[in-house]
């Protein structure tokens, strides 16, 4: 393959890969507690480098690179924003920590969705009925029949009894994986929300973190890349069509 042709297929696939995030994140616009992934361009080396027949800085030819790539997807924290909904099982973390809850497999994981509801059972659970626990990692019941609030600490306080929301924070935002649309495990122990930074709010949620027209902005400039590489591609292969169909007329 001609090496301008490598660069441009390389490039169009990187803008490929951007798209398929930038669609998830649009998809999402309506998740509670969903976070942006972002894509992370790099450098690619040279072919002849990745195949290790050469090697950086050598000098040679290979050192003008091999167009780019998409090194990492990474995930965009700090985009968020609380709507007030009135809902007595929407629950909102009014600053950092996360909702502990435990799959069906056994696991525990981490949440920034609070639009939980209450099963038959009167357990607290997500949409996707796994259980929200408290404080010392038991299952949360509430009787719907009777009066309960939420304090501002994260306390259900129900006829006499106080539950604390289970609220843990990992070491670093990093230490925490993808399960799914606003579910993440953490790959390292985390810590209880320290008791003067516990603040939990009831009735509200936490929105999704994707802001529609920079997404949509986002898109238009990727297809317009895609379109630019692709558009490459075919020029490149005219060129040496054009080239094979000049040696063949002159051999003639």
């Amino acid at each position: 393959m001609p090496y301008g042709m490598y660069i441009s297929a390389e490039g169009a696939q990187a803008q490929q890969q951007r798209l398929e995030v930038i669609a998830n994140n649009m998809a999402n616009m309506e998740t509670v507690g969903f976070k942006r992934d972002i894509p992370v361009f790099q450098a690619r080396f040279a072919q002849a480098i990745q195949q290790q027949s050469d090697y950086p800085h050598s000098g040679t030819q290979n050192d003008v690179g091999g167009g780019v790539k998409i090194a990492e997807v990474e995930t965009d924290w700090n985009s968020k924003s609380v709507r007030q909904t009135d809902i007595p099982t929407d629950f909102t973390v009014n600053g950092e920590g996360y909702f502990q809850v435990q799959h069906p497999d056994g696991n525990v994981y981490l949440t920034r969705a609070g639009n939980f509801t209450i099963d038959a059972n009167g357990r607290l659970v997500t949409q996707d009925d796994m259980a929200v626990l408290d404080a010392d990692g038991n299952e949360i019941f509430i009787d719907n029949t009777r009066r309960w609030e939420v304090y501002p600490g994260g306390n259900i306080a129900q006829d006499g009894d106080w539950t604390a929301i289970g609220l843990a924070k990992p070491q670093s935002d990093g230490d925490l994986v993808k399960m799914g649309n606003n579910l993440f495990r953490p790959l390292a122990p985390v810590t209880p929300v320290a008791d003067e930074q516990r603040d939990v709010r009831q009735g509200y949620l936490e929105e999704s973190g994707v802001n529609p027209t920079r997404e949509m902005m986002s898109m238009i400039e990727t297809t317009r890349a895609y379109e630019a590489n692709t558009r490459m591609i075919q020029h490149q292969d005219n060129m040496i069509s054009g080239l094979v169909n000049r040696l063949l007329s002159t051999r003639s």
